[in-house]
């Protein structure tokens, strides 16, 4: 009887320690599908709750680096502070932010370094227009090479190249056969 009762025990145990780890340990609660927020102010759907908004936060998380991991966005990283800026997409996204509006938020508080992409202004636009000048560059060098190769060459002994005076006699001897 004490087995029995120490097994549905830990049954009961992992299964509230598998539902909402999260949450309890920032000070959350859970309620169905539904976290709030530490201030109460914020339903937050639970990841996997809400497909429209996991999209959301995906798609905002695949553009914002994770400040620990070097190269990676927050979807893939491993490390907590990412797992914890996802839990402030998803809460900001369920509050009604737009996706531009929670990048700002992230960019106001670390700067250009945390997107991914660069955005296309300033200094930032040589970033997308050098490819397309080396790409230029290169087509210009590699049409004035092709148009060099296929310049019919001058042979060597030919009428062009022989001076007026020496081409007579040769002329005159055909003349005389």
């Amino acid at each position: 009887m004490r087995r029995l009762r120490l097994a549905v025990m830990a049954v009961l145990a992992l299964s509230v320690s598998t539902t909402a780890p999260r949450a309890f340990a920032q000070g959350q609660t859970v309620t169905g599908a539904v976290e709030t927020s530490p201030g109460g102010t914020t339903n937050v759907p639970i990841p996997g709750a809400d497909t429209v908004l996991d999209r959301r936060v995906r798609d905002v998380s695949q553009r914002l680096r994770c400040p620990v991991c070097q190269g990676e966005s927050i979807q893939e990283s491993p490390a907590e502070l990412a797992a914890q800026m996802k839990g402030v997409v998803r809460e900001q996204l369920a509050a009604g932010k737009s996706e531009q509006d929670v990048l700002n938020y992230f960019l106001a508080k670390y700067g250009d370094w945390i997107l991914l992409e660069p955005r296309a202004e300033g200094i930032n636009l040589l970033v997308y227009w050098i490819p397309v000048i080396f790409m230029l560059i290169g087509g210009v060098v590699l049409f004035m090479t092709v148009k060099k190769w296929i310049k019919p060459r001058p042979v060597a002994g030919a009428a062009d190249d022989v001076a007026p005076d020496a081409a007579a006699p040769a002329g005159a001897e055909l003349n005389h056969v």
